[in-house]
């Protein structure tokens, strides 16, 4: 499975802790430069880390289907600056909204 930037991925650093977060840039040596939103090591939480590609596993996309997961997602999309991805969330929200109100 190829690595693609945006990916989300789950991994471990060279000292093993464990980390998640998406893929900022990679190049074709096979380094990624991962955006680190949870780990469990709490000094790398918001900062962006390189690793080898091969360390990293992307996580599987997940269909998201009510509104709580949705506003988690949204809180996430704000948290990592990804204003695209933010656009795409509220969007999906008011068309639930909207539904629910017809």
């Amino acid at each position: 499975m190829l690595l693609q930037t945006g990916d989300w991925i789950k991994g471990t650093l060279r000292d093993g802790e464990l980390i998640m977060g998406y893929i900022e840039s990679l190049d074709t040596s096979g380094i990624v430069r991962v955006n680190v939103v949870t780990s469990d090591n709490h000094e790398v939480i918001g900062k962006k880390v390189t690793m080898l590609g091969e360390r990293v596993k992307r996580l599987p996309v997940s269909n998201v289907s009510n509104k709580a997961q949705i506003q988690f997602l949204i809180d996430l999309a704000l948290s990592t600056g990804d204003e695209e991805w933010f656009i795409e969330l509220t969007s999906k929200l008011n068309a639930m909204k909207q539904l629910l109100n017809q």
